[in-house]
């Protein structure tokens, strides 16, 4: 800061020289606490330089009185400094403040020429208020150390139970002082609405689908046939016929929306995509299932062995058998029967190994005058009068099985040599799953039989895989695996013909094989041992194979003289097994004899199929054209204990128990499958198993 010069008049003094001493002192003590006292701001620097130039004045002027009043006016231009009062003394006290008067600085050119630096820089941040994170992300440079740390508090956790070192202990903790918050927010606004509700509007609201499907033409859902075509309405085929084929559309499940799509549509096509409509299809389902539900209660009740409850309306009441004890027989409860089963012949059945209560049939029409497509048809107990499912094949089908790791697969094998497997879950018209049609290595004649099995990967037994396995008449046994979107196998055992059987010196037998095949037309594997299973040939030959042998027959029993038609392992006595034969023979094996152990025969007619009972092991069932025979070991080894005839006209083809109740299922070539159950059959309460290994031992000890 620059000071400002001020000119003015000097006065002479009239002080007396002996006062000079004593005015300087006085002077100087005055300004020291002037400068201390009120202008402390200033610099220091300033008042310093202004001092010392009033000092040298009065040393040059001799008057100390006229140049504290120099100095006083000078001090008082430069800090505005109020002029005392005429006749005040130029001494003031130091705790006197005067007023100051404010002065305008006037802006010279140099000043405006003047550059003036300014540096604007950020202050440090002041945190106020720092509480930690709970969570810390994954990418943050201290997330390894956290997570050891957690680590090793969990590690801590761990091992403080039952841990003596660790002691619970009670502790107060202080909490802080609750703050109340208050927010203010206008009020919600409130609208009361009504309507009725009806229970099958939240029955329908409940099994809707989230989104319903979009509406389209009739005419955009035909195609061509198909390879194969799945219906899962009956009223799709018996009310609406939308073309040629089997094929669906899909349609609005409300008639709102039918109505707001097709108003320029007539009434006939919009009670058409109602019919077909997904949500229609389904209560149909439902409200059919109820009404059978009710009809079939008694029949269906005796097959699961529950209470029957009697019709109130009935003229028969209850009580009114003999209480005589009755022979066993077999009473007929109901057959799965519809219009597309009509005039098929029933050649094999299968259950679902993950719900028992979903029967696969198949149908084939064997005669040559008869050239219908194969059909497979899916039925459940909720519904005997049409399938859930069925399939419609372009060979007659000869087999069939449900897969046990995957329980919505069934493997069909057909007339053709075509083995294909279907998805019976999928309700639509693709339930094609793969097929071996394109495989080079396909059957080239029928495939008599097909089976999914389960087979040890390792040698304890403890990984299993499943695995399909067939044999048809081209004298193959093939292991089946998927390769590239398609079917591909390999071949466990041809099943090469035997001739000339001689013997030589010391009875050791030889045979001679010749290159041709001898069609396989059933086997089945060894409920303990996945690895070996037996083969029927076309010949009368029953072998006894392995799968780890392809070239040599393990064993090779012979008794029958035409073709075997089923074999089947006990599956409660592992070393037993029947077979039965076109040569009007059932045949009861143990593995370790060459021999049968028995032999059944009650007419002249081809039995066709066999069953052991998956509940008792001496009782089995087997099929001709012309009966159904149920044998009991136990109670005679002559003649079966219950014959059932079959109706006029009608030929009995396939034979099935039941998985859990005491009843048996029977196919017929006009398409029906009758379920039959078992009454009064008088089984021993002690091992099935010892007394058919007791029957078995006897018998052989009266043949030696």
């Amino acid at each position: 800061m620059e000071s400002t010069k001020v000119q003015g008049t000097h006065t002479a003094s009239s002080v007396p020289r002996a006062e000079k001493v004593s005015v300087w002192a006085v002077a100087a003590k005055f300004w020291r606490k002037l400068r201390d006292k009120l202008f402390g701001c200033l610099m220091k620097r300033e008042v310093t330089s202004l001092l010392s130039r009033s000092t040298r004045q009065i040393r040059q002027l001799g008057r100390p009185k006229a140049a504290g009043c120099f100095w006083m006016k000078s001090l008082r231009d430069q800090h505005q400094i109020r002029r005392p009062p005429p006749g005040a003394s130029p001494c003031l006290s130091p705790d006197v403040q005067g007023k100051r008067d404010t002065v305008k600085e006037h802006v010279t050119e140099d000043m405006l020429k003047e550059v003036t630096d300014v540096y604007i820089s950020e202050t440090d941040s002041i945190s106020l208020l720092d509480i930690s994170s709970t969570v810390v992300s994954v990418d943050a440079d201290d997330a390894e150390a956290i997570l050891e740390r957690n680590n090793q508090y969990a590690e801590v956790c761990r091992i403080r139970t039952g841990n003596d070192k660790y002691v619970d202990r009670s502790v107060q903790t202080l909490n802080g002082t609750a703050k109340n918050k208050q927010v203010q927010s206008d009020s919600p606004v409130l609208v009361d609405t009504a309507t009725t509700v009806t229970t099958w509007d939240l029955y329908d609201i409940l099994i809707s689908p989230e989104k319903d499907e979009e509406v389209c033409s009739p005419e955009l859902g035909r195609a061509d046939y198909p390879e194969a075509v799945v219906n899962t309405s009956k009223g799709a085929e018996r009310s609406v016929s939308v073309g040629s084929t089997d094929s669906t559309a899909s349609a609005a499940s409300s008639l709102k929306e039918v109505e707001a799509f097709g108003n320029s549509i007539n009434a006939e096509p919009d009670l058409q995509l109602i019919m077909l409509s997904e949500k229609f299809q389904h209560c149909s389902l439902v409200m059919e299932s109820s009404i059978l539900g009710n009809t079939f209660q008694p029949k269906l009740a005796a097959y699961r062995q529950l209470p029957v409850i009697e019709d109130p309306d009935s003229v028969v009441k209850p009580g009114t058998e003999e209480d005589t004890e009755s022979p066993p027989a077999v009473e007929r409860l109901w057959a799965f029967s519809c219009e597309l089963s009509r005039g098929r012949s029933i050649s094999s059945m299968a259950w679902n190994k993950r719900n028992p209560d979903l029967l696969a049939v198949g149908y084939a029409a064997f005669s040559s005058s008869n050239h219908k497509p194969g059909l497979v048809c899916c039925w459940s107990l909720k519904n005997p009068t049409w399938p859930e499912r069925f399939i419609h094949c372009d060979s007659a089908v000869t087999s069939l099985d449900f897969s046990s790791s995957n329980p919505s697969q069934l493997a069909v094998g057909m007339q053709d040599g075509t083995i294909t497997i279907y998805s019976v879950k999928s309700p639509d018209n693709k339930s094609w799953f793969i097929s071996s049609s394109e495989c080079p290595n396909k059957h080239l004649d029928p495939v008599w039989q097909i089976r999914w099995t389960q087979q040890e990967l390792s040698v304890t037994g403890e990984e299993k895989v499943e695995s399909l396995f067939s044999v048809a008449a081209d004298g193959r046994i093939s292991k089946w695996f998927v390769c590239n979107n398609g079917l591909d196998c390999i071949d466990l055992m041809k099943l090469k013909k035997i001739h000339n059987i001689k013997k030589k010196a010391g009875g050791i037998k030889t045979e001679s094989v010749v290159s041709a095949l001898t069609p396989g037309l059933c086997f089945d594997f060894h409920p303990t041992d996945s690895s070996v299973y037996l083969v029927g040939t076309w010949e009368g030959l029953v072998h006894r194979c392995s799968c780890s042998n392809s070239q040599l027959f393990l064993e090779t029993y012979r008794k029958h003289f035409c073709p075997v038609n089923c074999i089947a392992w006990s599956p409660l006595s592992p070393d037993v097994f029947l077979s039965c034969s076109s040569d009007w023979t059932i045949q009861l094996w143990k593995s370790d004899l060459q021999n049968p152990v028995f032999g059944f025969s009650s007419t002249q007619r081809a039995v066709c199929d066999i069953k052991w009972s998956p509940k008792w092991a001496t009782v089995f069932g087997a099929v001709n054209e012309g009966q159904l025979e149920i044998w009991d070991l136990n109670s005679s080894i002559l003649d079966p204990i219950i014959v059932q005839p079959a109706a006029a006209g009608v030929k009995m083809k396939s034979l099935l128990f039941a998985t859990q109740t005491d009843c048996v299922l029977v196919g017929d070539s006009d398409g029906q499958v009758t379920v039959y159950q078992l009454k009064n059959l008088s089984v021993a309460e002690s091992s099935q198993v010892d007394i058919l290994e007791g029957i078995i031992c006897s018998a052989g000890s009266g043949k030696l």
